[in-house]
């Protein structure tokens, strides 16, 4: 048997008929929609999402969840909410858990396909349950509806003189004509001070326990001006002696979990200290083991 997690965006046949044709023996479907956007977008996406839901139970028998994602275009909030997903999920049953990432922005995909990543390094006795796939589509409408648009614009121009039926004529020769200059969309959202969002890549190596420790207090605190800062202050939390043999057991995890290594801590050279703090991948590590 097998649960699907899927990200709702703007298509339906994708998301659900190569599971009716293939016959994958689907026991549950966990359905993502977003709720940014412009309310035309957000209400097209929940009519698909309703739609899905019970296609999903009438043609597969499956049992269906409906999620909101607050902020399609958060990967951290994503990232997270996959993680948690994913991890129910293998614990709730024996069933291997797919995650179709072909809808929705890039970003709550690649959120979800990390995610899945990071599970499958950390879980290994689950890594043969865990799977992420793609569908492509066997036709794109938005060509087709471009080229449908110029024919009747052009029927239009020709047979009516109409002053508002040519203002509609010319409004549909404008976007006919920014598509064919710019394809299916126009211009770079900002995030921040940024048009570019990065998207963290995940570690290749399980978080062994003291390592977790170290990760956690970095969490806390949100930087040390040096290793031997942090090791004090992890030494205080436990209850153990700060000495030699403690500062270097976290020196070498530091080592271990650091731009070198697994990738979960930045260091900065500052004098002959280095200022040290999570990665990216390592706040959304503490971010989804959090509870």
């Amino acid at each position: 048997m097998e649960t699907h997690i899927i990200p709702v965006g703007f298509d339906y046949d994708r998301l659900i008929a190569p599971l009716v044709r293939d016959r994958h023996a689907v026991e549950r479907v966990v359905l993502l929609e977003g709720s940014v956007g412009s309310a035309e977008n957000v209400a097209y996406s929940q009519r698909l999402t309703a739609r899905l839901r019970s296609d999903f139970e009438t043609l597969l028998g499956a049992e269906t969840q409906r999620i909101t994602l607050d902020d399609v275009y958060d990967h951290d909030a994503a990232f997270s909410t996959a993680f948690t997903l994913i991890s129910e999920e293998l614990e709730r049953s024996p069933a291997d858990v797919w995650v179709n990432i072909s809808s929705m922005p890039r970003p709550v995909s690649f959120a979800f396909a990390t995610a899945a990543h990071s599970i499958m390094v950390e879980a290994a006795a689950d890594r043969d349950r865990i799977h992420v796939y793609y569908t492509a589509p066997e036709r794109y409408l938005e060509t087709e509806l471009a080229e449908q648009l110029q024919r009747v614009t052009e029927r239009l121009t020709a047979v009516s003189d109409d002053q508002e039926s040519q203002a509609v004529a010319a409004e549909a020769r404008r976007i006919v004509d920014a598509f064919d200059a710019g394809g299916t969309t126009v211009g770079a959202k900002l995030f921040g001070d940024s048009h570019l969002l990065e998207l963290p890549i995940a570690a290749f190596s399980p978080v062994k326990p003291f390592e977790e420790l170290v990760l956690f207090k970095l969490g806390a605190i949100e930087e040390a001006a040096s290793v031997s800062e942090l090791a004090e202050r992890l030494a205080a939390e436990l209850g153990e002696s700060y000495t030699d043999a403690f500062r270097s057991k976290v020196l070498y995890s530091v080592d271990r979990l650091g731009p070198d290594g697994k990738g979960y801590i930045d260091q900065e050279a500052e004098g002959n200290s280095y200022r040290t703090r999570l990665s990216p991948i390592g706040e959304l590590w503490v971010q989804s083991h959090t509870s």
